[in-house]
Parts: C-alpha cells; sequence; structure tokens
C-alpha cells in the first residue's frame, strides 16, 4: 500500500541560510514536532547541508531525540558568521595579491562545526540524510548518504563536522576539503556540492525513490536561500577577464542551478493549492541588503531576517497547509 513520503530540500547560499532557518522554526512550531520526524528524508548543499546535518544530529543526553531545534541553527548565522567569514588583515592583502588563495582560512568554518557537530556520526543521523559534494580529483558527484554510512560504515560513515565542511566548500571561498576514506581511495578531495545541486530537492525526490519504492506518494519542499536580483551589467562583464569572471560566476553557477530545478519539480509534482499539493517552493526576492554569501555584518544580517520575516508572512496559508498535510 502507498504512503506519502515527504521530503525536504534546502539550498546552499552561505550566510543567506539564515532565510531557511527561520522558515524552518515555523514549521517546528506549527507542527509541533521536530523537523527530522516530520520528514523521511532531507538534502541539503552547502549552508543547506550544515542546516540539514544540525536538524538530524541525535541529542546526546537522548539519541532517540535531535540536539537542536531549528531555532538553535539560526545562531549559527547571527552569532557564529562573523566567525566563519573572518581573516586577518595579512590573510587578506595575501589573499587580495595572490589570486591563487581562497578568500578565507578554513580555521573559523572547521571550528564552528567541531563545537555543533562534536564527533556525531553521518551513520547517526535521524532520519535519511542526502548532502552533496563534488570530487575534484575523480571529476565526479559525491553524495554522502546516512543510508550509505550505514550499508558500508568502514567505507562511509564519516563525521558529520567533515561532511558539513565537504559540501560548504565553496571554490574561491574555502580552500577544497581532504577526506580520509570513501572506499579505494585513500582520501577524497571535495568541494561546494552547490556547483552541481545548489538546489538538491531533484537529487533528494531521486533517493527517494530509490529507497521507499516508486509506487509511494511523494511531497517535496524546498527551501531556497534568497532569489538573486543584483544585475550584472553588460558593460561591466564584457571586460571581467578571467579575475572578474572567477568572483562571480560560482553565484551566477549556485542561482542556475536552483531555478533549474524549482522548474523541473513544478512540471513533475502538482503544486495547486489544498490536500492534494505535492511540491512547496518557499524563496524571496533579495531586493535589500546584499546578495553576497558571504556578507555577515550586523546590517546585512537583519535585512536577510526581514527577508524571511517578509516570505513567512506572504506565505502564510502554503505554510498552514503543508503543516497540516506533514503533521
Amino acid at each position: 500500500m502507498s504512503r506519502l513520503i515527504k521530503v525536504l530540500s534546502i539550498d546552499g547560499g552561505g550566510i543567506r541560510g539564515i532565510i531557511p532557518a527561520m522558515v524552518l522554526n515555523v514549521i517546528e512550531r506549527a507542527a509541533e514536532k521536530p523537523i527530522c520526524q516530520l520528514f523521511d528524508l532531507i538534502a541539503g548543499t552547502s549552508t543547506g547541508g550544515i542546516l540539514a546535518l544540525g536538524l538530524t544530529k541525535p541529542n546526546p543526553d537522548d539519541p532517540t531525540q535531535p540536539h537542536y531545534p531549528a531555532e538553535k541553527l539560526i545562531d549559527i548565522y547571527e552569532q557564529e558568521g562573523p566567525t566563519i567569514f573572518s581573516r586577518s588583515v595579512w590573510h587578506k592583502l595575501h589573499s587580495a595579491w595572490n589570486l591563487s588563495d581562497e578568500k578565507y582560512p578554513s580555521l573559523g568554518i572547521e571550528g564552528v562545526l567541531k563545537d555543533y557537530f562534536e564527533d556525531a556520526l553521518l551513520s547517526q543521523a535521524l532520519t535519511e540524510l542526502v548532502v552533496p559534494s563534488y570530487e575534484i580529483e575523480d571529476r565526479n558527484c559525491f553524495f554522502f548518504k546516512r543510508s550509505k554510512a550505514r550499508a558500508k560504515p568502514s567505507d562511509e560513515d564519516f563525521l558529520m563536522r567533515q561532511v558539513a565542511r565537504s559540501t560548504s566548500a565553496a571554490p574561491t571561498y574555502f580552500e577544497p576539503c581532504r577526506l580520509a576514506g570513501g572506499g579505494e581511495k585513500p582520501y577524497l578531495a571535495l568541494i561546494d556540492g552547490g556547483v552541481f545541486a545548489n538546489n538538491p530537492a531533484m537529487c533528494a525526490l531521486a533517493e527517494a525513490m530509490v529507497i521507499y519504492g516508486r509506487d509511494n506518494d511523494f511531497l517535496v519542499v524546498s527551501l531556497g536561500t534568497g532569489q538573486l536580483t543584483r544585475r550584472l551589467e553588460y558593460q561591466e562583464a564584457k571586460d571581467w577577464g578571467l579575475a572578474g569572471w572567477a568572483q562571480n560566476i560560482i553565484n551566477i553557477i549556485f542561482d542556475g542551478v536552483q531555478d533549474t530545478v524549482d522548474y523541473q519539480l513544478k512540471q513533475l509534482l502538482p503544486v495547486t493549492n489544498g490536500p492534494t499539493r505535492r511540491y512547496y517552493r518557499f524563496q524571496v526576492e533579495l531586493n535589500i541588503g546584499s546578495d553576497d554569501m558571504d556578507d555577515a555584518s550586523q546590517s546585512n544580517l537583519a535585512n536577510l531576517r526581514k527577508k524571511a520575516d517578509d516570505l513567512i508572512v506572504n506565505e502564510s496559508e502554503a505554510l498552514g497547509n503543508l503543516c497540516a498535510q506533514i503533521r
């Protein structure tokens, strides 16, 4: 007998992850259950991967319950954002002079991830989990999965903080993550999964069909980190050259990928209002503040919070319908 399989997907977007974190907090409060108990599978890329891992990390005092409510994960952006996106004066000068150097040292993000995830393992996630990354040496898409971690623990079970670091290693921002293990290779060289799946909702749906069977009914909830609206003027872009394009191409790729997946899912799943709706996309235009992934200033965080609040108000009916379906 078929049943409703509920899938959650969270986009990448750096500091803009505060937007889906706030939406998740509203869903948890309205449904009166933790996110990991409301969905059968959760996928997240980059900052979305950090959220997905945080929502499914078990509580050390009660491993059947999540360690963090969604509300607590908002702190990653408000309190830890300036640490993650920080660099010394020396590093600023060095990265400006040496274009081959990453924008930020990895010590900040690695320290935050260690504080939040400690030594929790991917296999311990409280629901099925999919976190995309990209292996640069073998040139392959790489998916961290709870199902793989449990099936092949010696090869596929990684620390959650390692998974989070790998999926968020955005090119030009952070150096790639070198991760020991992963099968026949002695190590993996991984970068941000956003280069191919910044919106991992299609990956999530495909994985849910494999795990639970295609004969089931599927509901997909996709959370964006803000639609880019800043114009890239032709008169500027035509003279960018290698250095100019290197600074802008990542945002272009990430934005294009997420819109493509949204289009695909709108064609595949019903989006009409009511109990038969099977696809929800919660996204907001970033027409105030900065759409930079690394602008962790207090003023920009306030703007992002404002956009999240606007989204929650404007989509209150859809959020209410969704919570009725998943509760």
